[in-house]
């Protein structure tokens, strides 16, 4: 494909494909399909799209390709940038800070020199693929200084930014020592969307505080002599496949053979999330616990799926061993011969073994600490067309404002969490029924494809 030729170029820290290394040396592209290509895919190809990103291996010297029909241009980065950029700042730094500094964040000057050094690459990169007055849309917080450089290399580019991730209150953002330099970043962009009105808020008021920008017309700003419309797109998923997926007969036996596999109990709780810190696991442990404690659970069994997750970083990994610890002391407390009251499984599952699980759970516990979205909320929800089971969800995940129909829960109080995972347990039929009726409701009709069209629709890509 020629240089500068793409309509549409999207741009995230990674490929939709991860570069592998196999144990002869050799190398090869696997693909890592997440819901973003699922919604961006036919936009990509009817327009001669682009997406540029690092294929996930460091120091690989990739050419850019066409993979199934979407042109991928690798960024290359080398091992310490992978380190200093993306373990560093991007997940040391942005992370913990976005998420209400649920751990303390690091602030070290090396690691925001290799995120600077970084995101004036990819701009490179994308000013070299992107067409004469082609559109943009740069994605998540490992790329907010993205815009600008893009914008001082190529003013003609329509650019879209949208945050991923929960984007912090004023007093925690002001924190960070270059503050100043995010917030210009993002307004380089002609459109920065977030998950929630709040994020709009609060990125309204920093701009309008650290920077030349001036208050607009409601949710815009004025800056450089340029309009910066900002707005909230709560992301989603592809919830017709995954309801479809869900009542395949294999699906649906699956989650019989689940059942059976825990010894039939009466009541199944289901957690599923990546093993983070934010994710609130020990939270929802620490709730069951108590509820056998206090013999409030009946005949229940639990199962916990953490997904891998940053297995090199030390935080993850004295998680991890706090986790299981206390997954071994409520089984040794509370299981029988062969049949242990809690299940945990730290691996990754398959798309069709997963909605299994979410077809066997009659309570899915989702409580984190801090959340952009949270989609297993909603992919939960997307599985049940019978109807059945009960979503109990942090109120301080994105996906609390939409799913309103959701036993709402303060994760920090743990007699909050239980009483209401005792409530979700012993809820009537005809109540939980109505409940997931509504949440199907607005599930199904905000799809991940309603998402990224209101997003560009405000970008005004043209159709």
């Amino acid at each position: 494909m020629a240089q500068q030729s793409a309509e549409f170029v999207v741009v995230a820290n990674r490929l939709p494909v991860d570069l592998e290394k196999l144990p002869d040396g050799t190398q090869r592209w696997k693909r890592s399909p997440g819901g973003l290509v699922t919604a961006l895919e036919p936009m990509l190809r009817s327009r001669e799209g682009a997406w540029v990103g690092w294929p996930g291996l460091a120091d690989a010297d990739a050419e850019p390709f066409v993979e199934d029909g979407l042109t991928l241009h690798p960024v290359r980065l080398s091992g310490q940038e992978v380190e200093d950029y993306y373990e560093g700042f991007s997940n040391g730094t942005l992370w913990p800070l976005y998420h209400d500094v649920v751990a303390p964040p690091a602030f070290h000057r090396h690691w925001w020199q290799a995120y600077v050094t970084v995101n004036k690459r990819f701009a490179q990169a994308v000013a070299e693929v992107a067409g004469q007055g082609a559109t943009v849309w740069i994605q998540d917080y490992q790329l907010q200084l993205l815009p600008a450089e893009l914008r001082a290399l190529r003013p003609d580019l329509r650019i879209g930014f949208f945050l991923h991730i929960p984007f912090p209150p004023t007093e925690l953002f002001q924190q960070l020592p270059w503050r100043k330099e995010i917030v210009e970043g993002l307004l380089g962009a002609d459109l920065v969307g977030f998950h929630t009105p709040g994020g709009v808020r609060n990125f309204r008021w920093l701009a309008t505080r650290f920077t030349d920008a001036t208050p607009g017309a409601r949710n815009e700003v004025n800056y450089g002599g340029r309009t910066v419309k900002l707005g909230a797109f709560p992301i989603s998923i592809d919830s017709a496949h995954l309801d479809e997926l869900s009542r395949t007969p294999e699906v649906q036996q699956r989650a019989k053979e689940i059942r059976n596999d825990l010894g039939n109990p009466e009541r199944v709780i289901l957690g599923v999330d990546r093993l983070d810190y934010t994710k609130g696991i020990d939270v929802r442990l620490r709730a069951f616990e108590e509820l056998l404690l206090e013999d409030r659970a009946g005949d229940t069994v639990m199962i916990q799926l953490a997904t891998p997750s940053r297995e090199r970083v030390e935080h993850y990994q004295t998680m991890r061993a706090g986790i299981e610890q206390s997954v071994g002391r409520i089984n040794g407390s509370y299981a029988r011969v062969g049949h242990p009251v809690l299940h945990y499984l730290h691996q990754s599952l398959p798309r069709d073994e997963l909605a299994a699980f979410f077809v066997a759970a009659d309570v899915m516990l989702v409580t984190p600490l801090r959340d952009g979205m949270n989609l297993v909320a909603k992919e939960y929800v997307a599985c049940r067309g019978d109807l059945g089971g009960v979503l109990v969800l942090s109120e301080f995940a994105g996906a609390a404002i939409e799913l309103k129909e959701s036993v709402l829960v303060n994760p920090h109080d743990t007699d909050g969490v239980k009483n209401a995972l005792h409530r979700a347990l012993t809820m009537p039929p005809e109540e939980s029924r109505k409940r997931m009726r509504s949440l199907r409701r607005q599930v199904l009709s905000h799809d991940v494809d309603r998402w990224a069209r209101s997003f560009l629709d405000a970008l005004g890509l043209p159709s």
